[in-house]
């Protein structure tokens, strides 16, 4: 089952090894439920440390997971606590909500991915559970009976949630089988789940409802405008790769930059690990696509010198 699952396990008999190997080979969909997963443990064992000492230690170390983890949706806690919006996505307390959420993220993120790219699955994942913690400050700021009390959201709802609904509105008469005996066509289970969401609102069953929806309208959203330049996705992702790439820059800044000979490449590309290969690959193919689709419209004197450029070192590789 595992292997139908997560592809084939490699077969040197370390299980650090398959970890490594599925994470590295598995795309994006397994990577974001081994992230859930591993944030789940880590979890785990504060809650461990914290029943073992007791006390104010215990106190303290639960105190610090529920800072870290969750997203306290009182918004001067946002404000002194904004990391939460993004942790509180990565994030469950309970072994049960977890594996409700991971097991709707694998299949509709392997529906996603047949469709659109590891990238945007990304994106739409981190801009859905964005929108989920955001929707649950709006409603208790705007709603006078969620004022009260001091509500803590954690889980992958939200970002799941935006996945759902970018697929079941970009395909909505796919089907799939309910119980793996009832084929039901994807818009029917989308608005099933939206009408849940919404009558479920007032019922304060410790879910967050808001979430759930402020994600589905990501995915909504999403679907609506992709085709229009500048939708909110693309520019999302624009920020995204710029944050990357100033980590990116940021942890490799006090290394030498690599020279490369007129004519030839550097003679440390090989030292590259196969997954920066790869993606120094991928980038290029999409820039190279992007240029020959710009040909096809415009013409090749529509092209900047910039794109000539990398055109004609693309075709001497």
């Amino acid at each position: 089952m595992t292997n139908k699952i997560f592809g084939n396990m490699k077969n040197d008999g370390n299980i650090f090894e398959n970890i490594k190997y599925q994470y590295n080979h598995g795309g994006m969909t397994v990577r974001l439920i081994f992230i859930n997963v591993f944030t789940f443990l880590i979890i785990g064992t504060l809650g461990v440390l914290a029943n073992l000492f007791g006390g104010n230690t215990g106190y303290y170390i639960d105190l610090l997971k529920t800072n870290i983890f969750s997203l306290n949706t009182d918004f001067t806690e946002v404000i002194t606590k904004p990391w939460g919006l993004v942790t509180t996505m990565f994030s469950h307390f309970g072994l049960f909500h977890l594996l409700m959420n991971m097991l709707m993220l694998f299949f509709t993120g392997k529906m996603f991915q047949q469709f659109f790219s590891s990238k945007k699955l990304l994106n739409i994942y981190l801009l859905g559970g964005l929108a989920g913690g955001i929707f649950e400050v709006l409603a208790r700021i705007i709603f006078p009976v969620l004022k009260t009390g001091n509500i803590n959201v954690v889980g992958a709802s939200g970002a799941v949630m935006a996945i759902f609904m970018a697929v079941a509105f970009y395909r909505p008469q796919m089907k799939v089988m309910l119980f793996g005996m009832i084929p039901v066509k994807l818009m029917f289970l989308a608005f099933g789940f939206l009408a849940m969401d919404l009558f479920a609102l007032n019922s304060m069953d410790g879910t967050a409802h808001f979430a759930h929806i402020g994600g589905s309208l990501i995915g909504i959203l999403y679907i609506k405008t992709m085709h229009k330049p500048n939708n909110l996705l693309d520019r999302f992702t624009r920020f995204t790769d710029k944050v990357f790439y100033f980590f990116k820059n940021l942890k490799f800044k006090s290394e030498p930059k690599l020279k490369v000979k007129k004519g030839g490449a550097s003679n440390n590309v090989k030292n590259q690990t196969d997954e920066e290969f790869n993606y120094n690959k991928k980038q290029q193919q999409e820039q190279t696509d992007k240029i020959l689709d710009k040909i096809a419209r415009s013409g090749y004197e529509s092209l900047s010198k910039k794109e000539k450029d990398f055109l004609f070192q693309q075709s001497n590789k």
